[in-house]
């Protein structure tokens, strides 16, 4: 490709409402181009990046034995009722009306359609295990699209579904797909831990997320350095505290805080370690009748130490609490304790609640919590005398960095990621309210066991930015590179020599399959050094008239801090064992 062929329109200025680098380069680069809120045009630079991002995944994909298929971006509201989620999806689900005022969505995934084929398709144990595929656009109403690429509200996917006679063949569908995964995200270039996840809504504890290493992501990735343990932070767990509680030291006082509502204005004013307070957290779960009225209320308290933040993902797991809860009413909080947030603690209540503690919680001596008494809290209270023990000792937090490992080989550590891809064992979640069955050997229907597996496609070139950049634009692995190799000519105008030594360069890469771009338009050098930099192509050779005569050229990888020279004829030799590596 040639330079003066192409579309390159680059920008000094990133627009207003770019807020993270992938987004404000990626516009300056020209890659993408801004329709509305959350939706972009892919510009051919960008597209060019896609295209390859694209490419790599459907290799390995088809190396997997899956087979592609592509579903329709509108999708009838019918396959989505029997499943239930045309009604409990929120408004990010788009809903839209037909002329004869029939329902459809706009898919933000396929798990209905996929379900709806492989029930027509697959009608006997034999047509058994498969993996159907697609790379498809997808849109998710999003109430804030921010963020560029990284958060858009029309994105491109590739999701996959596996379909087996049994659990333990739907694992191994998995399994497959792990590997599969690996080695797309080995070849992407990309610094990238698959780490255990928690399943959501769709169940199970068979799932993995695919985090590309970022300090910019949005998600937090917990590791151990000293083994493979690795989990998201909804997935990670607090390990249990070793050891007896210690023994009471001091006795139970009411004492005045002042204005002092929070765990670590607390612990600042009587001047202990804010390990030693516990926060009280109020949640509520509600029984409906039949017709959707609340019958009855139940106000849980949840404690967890002062330092340690609350892990929803883990709370709504817990017996009583896992067919959904939420944070209950300060009406709801007064009537129970008598005094409203910011004083709360579990001694002298006015009606009883489901008491929940925090493993660490539970092993602690001589804490601090609230008093249910505007100004006031309780120092040293202890389980077994001043209280009786919790109807509940479970993991509801957070981890924190150096809190000890659940395989116990090590102490955690916590790094930024971005998610780009998932995959997990959905069960029968869609086959069975879709009545998906097959014959199986004794020719009885049997539920078919799925498996889900994703990639974002355009969310990656965004990550791949926040892990490669520098103060000059963006840095290319080469696999996923726009152009793998660029070639820039100085003042070829006015040399005949420089011009003839970049075509020939140009058309020896051109035959040895590199994917060269040969920037002919006739730019000033800055310019056009500032134009391939920002664009983030790994490899450039320049060519100029006063190294030719010295029959050099010079090289420079993007991440170099300078340039090097060349002998003309081993520059070919020298793109060619780069790029191999």
């Amino acid at each position: 490709m040639k330079a003066s062929q192409f579309l390159i329109t680059t920008l000094k200025e990133a627009p207003s409402d770019a807020e993270v680098v992938s987004h404000k380069l990626m516009t300056r680069a020209g890659m993408i181009k801004k329709l509305g809120a959350g939706i972009y045009s892919y510009m051919p630079m960008g597209l060019r990046v896609i295209r390859k991002i694209e490419a790599i995944v459907r290799e390995e994909m088809n190396r997997s034995g899956a087979v592609e298929l592509s579903m329709p971006v509108i999708q009838p509201a019918e396959l989505w009722q029997e499943t239930g989620r045309f009604t409990t999806n929120g408004p990010e689900l788009l809903r839209i009306k037909d002329r004869h005022d029939r329902d459809y969505i706009v898919q933000p995934t396929s798990e209905e359609v996929i379900t709806d084929i492989a029930r027509q398709e697959f009608r006997s144990y034999k047509q058994l295990p498969r993996n159907l595929y697609q790379i498809q656009t997808k849109f998710r109403d999003e109430r804030r699209p921010r963020f560029g690429l990284m958060r858009g509200r029309e994105f491109t996917m590739k999701d996959a579904y596996s379909f087996d006679r049994d659990l333990d063949g739907a694992k191994q569908s998995y399994r497959v797909m792990s590997d599969a995964y690996r080695r797309i995200f080995d070849r992407f270039g990309l610094r990238y831990r698959a780490v255990a996840a928690d399943s959501g809504a769709i169940g199970g504890d068979v799932s993995e997320e695919f985090q590309v290493i970022a300090a910019t992501g949005e998600d937090a990735i917990v590791y151990c350095p000293d083994s493979g343990y690795a989990a998201n932070m909804e997935k990670a767990e607090a390990r249990a505290p070793s050891g007896p509680r210690p023994m009471p030291t001091s006795g139970m006082a009411k004492t005045a805080t002042p204005g002092r509502s929070t765990c670590e204005q607390v612990a600042e004013l009587l001047d202990l370690p804010l390990s030693r307070t516990v926060k009280s957290l109020v949640l509520a779960t509600d029984q409906v009748n039949e017709r959707a009225e609340v019958v009855k209320t139940q106000v849980w308290l949840l404690l967890l130490r002062g330092d340690h933040d609350m892990n929803e993902i883990k709370v709504a797991k817990l017996p009583g609490l896992d067919a959904g809860y939420r944070f209950a009413t300060v009406a709801e909080i007064e009537d129970h304790f008598g005094c409203a947030p910011g004083y709360l603690g579990p001694i002298g209540l006015k009606q009883p609640v489901r008491l929940v503690v925090d493993r660490e919680v539970a092993v602690i001596a001589d804490w601090i919590c609230g008093a249910n008494d505007a100004g006031y809290h309780i120092t040293g209270v202890n389980w077994g005398r001043d209280l009786p023990e919790p109807d509940l000792v479970a993991d509801l937090r957070n981890v924190v960095e150096g809190d000890l490992s659940p395989d116990g080989k090590g102490a955690l550590a916590i790094e930024r990621g971005i998610e780009v891809g998932h995959v997990f064992v959905l069960g029968t979640k869609y086959s069975k309210p879709m009545n998906a069955t097959f014959l199986d050997v004794n020719g009885k229907p049997q539920f078919m066991e799925m498996g889900c597996y994703g990639i974002g496609i355009t969310r990656l070139p965004a990550a791949a930015i926040e892990q490669n950049h520098d103060e000059r634009g963006i840095i290319w692995p080469d696999s996923i590179a726009p152009f793998t190799v660029v070639l820039c000519p100085i003042g070829p105008d006015r040399s005949p020599d420089v011009k003839a030594a970049a075509e020939k360069l140009y058309a020896e890469l051109m035959a040895a399959g590199v994917d060269v771009i040969l920037d002919d338009r006739g730019e000033r050098p800055g310019a056009m050094f500032a134009d391939w930099e920002l664009i983030g192509v790994p490899h450039r050779v320049t060519i100029g008239e006063r190294t030719l005569k010295e029959g050099q050229v010079e090289y420079q990888h993007r991440r170099d801090a300078q340039a090097s020279k060349v002998a003309v004829d081993e520059v070919l030799a020298l793109l060619k064992s780069k790029l191999a590596a």
